[in-house]
């Protein structure tokens, strides 16, 4: 099964139970150190879980011999399919609980073969579970619940090719297993680029972003892959479909908008014409440090309603900049960068510059024979940005809580929303711990209307209870988004855990036509169920 237990290409082990390759996970002596930084945490780090001690019967189901080609029951890949990358999923790994294990991993290599697994599931009673990289963060590619008989996780990882160029539209249309490498790596020989660049690009795919509606990495303009789809291709219970592929259309509500963010409950996306872009040519980067948070709110507020657009415009707060190693004297960092494929940037990053320092910001001041401060804390930021994920696993190892909760909201109320996460979710924590909690927020992206917050929260868990202090934690939070007008979620879809936010965002007429929809398209409903509709 590469998509989980090697990269293609690489011999490099996938971890099961945790965030991306084996081999990078922290080893116990840091495990340690990083439990040192938090009152409360375990003396010594949970042992890495073994599949060896999970209990794995034998599959509910089987195929007929005519697919048997096309699954596995191979305890490791069925595993690693079990859960998604969620601080949730870790801890219930390392504490021997994952949860309901799918009987089968079906890997298909075609759309055909995608609906002969969807009738034959159909026909017996098989819940599926469309499954790309396996980095949902929201417990979006788990079965919970008893109503089948039998869980078939649906791998898409083999259907990896970008099948064709239109160089002349600078578009193409791609499979929606290829990982983000294996997809830019196909596209790198013609000089284009998908620019679609998430926390999770080495481990998730083009059709987890799409029935994700994912965000990238960049903070301004395509913050979002909905950007770059031109049409999709869907194969459900009820049949395949194709929209037509358009740059633009008005004739009516959009196929493509239906199925984009639908998390495998509507159909299985098997392959999108993407638009492309031109890879850069051009980069530069800097970072501006402010002494006043809020003074750095209203200058990336006034940089995100220029005509600069920045591709990276950050801002980290005080804890957040200490953390990454930005900034080691209480300051917030606001991280800049500019790409083009066209023409110089140092123009624009010198205005973004000076915008920020018209509200306070300071520049870098250059040290002699070294790097420049300003880049050296880019640097920091972006090695702390990709490896910032272990981190919460050496963590959890060390019985913490550690959450990111992610959010978007309109400008006029940010500050009052970051007031009360840090207060009201630090009261919280500590009233379910004991212990004080870490509470840091960096804004990552920046509309002209508003900006998405990010808030990661730390905290000594109860031994044994972690998930409780999660699920206390969690409620907290979805409660004060709800308050303050926020997104339950600006970048990683809805999954099952964020349903309780979702259903109070959603208009119910709009919750009536998803379930019809789900109700049409998937009569026997086998596909996904419980993300998204009911």
């Amino acid at each position: 099964m590469p998509a989980t237990a090697t990269d293609p290409g690489t011999s490099r082990i996938r971890s099961w139970w945790g965030w991306g390759y084996a081999d990078a996970q922290p080893d116990d002596a840091e495990c340690a150190a990083l439990g040192a930084l938090l009152p409360g945490t375990l003396a010594r780090p949970l042992p890495i879980p073994r599949v060896a001690d999970l209990t794995i019967g034998p599959p509910g189901v089987t195929v007929p011999s005519a697919l048997a080609h096309l699954v596995t029951a191979d305890p490791r890949a069925r595993a690693a399919h079990a859960m998604g990358k969620a601080y949730r999923d870790v801890i219930r790994a390392l504490r021997g609980r994952p949860g309901r294990i799918p009987d089968l991993v079906g890997r298909p290599t075609c759309d055909r073969e995608v609906a002969d697994l969807l009738d034959w599931a159909g026909g017996h009673g098989v819940a599926v579970v469309p499954f790309g990289g396996g980095s949902s963060v929201v417990g979006g590619v788990e079965y919970r619940g008893d109503a089948h008989r039998a869980v078939l996780s649906l791998d898409l990882t083999a259907m990896d090719r970008v099948l064709e160029i239109d160089t002349a539209a600078r578009s193409a249309r791609i499979q929606a297993g290829a990982l983000g490498p294996v997809l830019e790596e196909q596209l790198r020989p013609h000089g284009l680029t998908l620019r679609h660049f998430p926390q999770s690009f080495e481990f998730s795919t083009l059709g987890g972003w799409l029935a994700t509606r994912a965000g990238g990495h960049y903070a301004t303009v395509h913050t979002r892959i909905d950007d770059f789809v031109q049409s999709l291709r869907v194969v459900t219970p009820a049949g395949a479909g194709t929209s037509r592929r358009l740059p633009a259309s008005g004739a009516g509500p959009s196929p493509d908008r239906f199925f984009l963010g639908s998390e495998g409950t509507l159909g299985v996306i098997t392959e999108a014409w993407m638009r492309l872009q031109e890879r850069p040519r051009w980069k530069a980067a800097t970072s501006v440090a402010f002494a006043d948070f809020h003074r750095a709110l209203d200058a990336v507020r006034a940089i995100a309603q220029s005509d600069l657009a920045p591709a990276n415009c950050r801002l980290l707060d005080p804890g957040e900049a200490l953390l990454s190693g930005a900034s080691h004297d209480g300051s917030a960092v606001l991280v800049l960068g500019f790409e083009s494929a066209t023409g110089p940037v140092d123009g624009r990053l010198a205005a973004a510059v000076d915008l920020a320092c018209a509200h306070g910001g300071r520049r870098a001041v250059p040290e002699a024979g070294g790097d420049r401060p300003s880049e050296a804390a880019v640097g920091a930021w972006r090695s702390a940005f990709l490896r910032m994920p272990y981190l919460r696993d050496g963590l959890a190892r060390m019985g913490a809580v550690v959450e990111t909760f992610e959010t978007a909201a309109t400008w006029g109320g940010i500050p009052a929303l970051i007031d009360a996460v840090r207060t009201e979710v630090g009261a919280a924590a500590l009233k379910a711990t004991g212990h004080p909690a870490t509470i840091n927020c960096r804004l990552t992206h920046v509309y002209p209307d508003g900006a998405a917050p990010y808030f990661t929260v730390a905290v000594a868990g109860r031994p044994g209870d972690e998930l409780e202090v999660w699920d206390d934690i969690k409620a907290v939070v979805t409660d004060i988004l709800h308050r303050h007008g926020a997104t339950i979620t600006h970048h990683h879809a809805v999954g099952r855990d964020h349903r309780p936010g979702y259903d109070l965002q959603r208009p119910e007429p709009f919750a009536l036509a998803l379930r019809a929809a789900k109700h049409a398209l998937d009569p026997r409903g086998i596909l996904n169920p419980g993300v998204l509709i009911d």
